[in-house]
């Protein structure tokens, strides 16, 4: 019988294998020295850490558009507390302090809703749970009683707003909104300050506050 060359196979696959070769190199030639062939990987703009760093600067964090929207919400219970008070006090300096809380916390918040709208935060429309049970607990009081309770409670959150605003305007990622948390910072300062003041005027204990 005539049988076919053992071989037969092997040289064919072989010969097929060696075109392919072939075909490959020729095909990484082609891309001359800018293929992807001849580039390192770490120049890779999607894999290089550092190019990938350099894209993450500048972006917007989580943290800056919650601090803008807390932000936003502690003003508005600011002016909407300092309402409650020119309503609710017979106290000049108290009174006082109320229509400034009114007036630089209207100010700041309008100043704030443009960096809101470039972050894509929506502007709030109420105030924090957690103020809106503070406003309850001092609707309920009057006289020297409401008095006290107010101021203390104006010491306890400008000390919080005041370090949360550093905290911002030092550790923030987005520009603009740490150029708001500091210029917001100096005016929080100055709150604090006048509300210690009134709280010693007023011989109010503030128990370690």
């Amino acid at each position: 019988m005539n049988q076919p060359p053992i071989y037969g196979k092997r040289t064919l696959a072989l010969a097929s294998a060696m075109l392919l070769c072939g075909s490959m190199s020729l095909a990484q030639a082609s891309q001359g020295p800018g293929g992807p062939a001849s580039q390192n990987p770490g120049q890779n703009p999607t894999t290089d850490p550092q190019m990938s760093g350099m894209q993450a600067a500048g972006q917007t964090s989580g943290g800056d558009k919650m601090f803008v929207k807390n932000a936003m919400q502690g003003g508005m219970a600011e002016v909407q507390l300092g309402q409650m008070t020119l309503q609710k006090t017979n106290n000049d300096q108290v009174k006082q302090f109320a229509q400034r809380m009114i007036d630089d916390h209207t100010k700041m918040n309008d100043q704030m809703k443009p960096v809101a709208q470039q972050l894509g935060v929506d502007v709030p429309r109420q105030v924090s749970k957690k103020d809106r049970a503070t406003m309850a607990k001092l609707e309920a009081l009057s006289g020297p009683a409401y008095d006290q309770a107010y101021i203390k409670d104006m010491v306890k959150d400008h000390k919080q707003d005041l370090s949360d605003f550093q905290m911002e305007a030092s550790s923030g990622q987005d520009q603009t909104v740490k150029d708001a948390a500091s210029q917001g910072s100096k005016v929080i300062a100055q709150h604090l300050q006048m509300a210690q003041q009134m709280a010693k005027d007023q011989n109010v204990g503030m128990n370690g506050q």
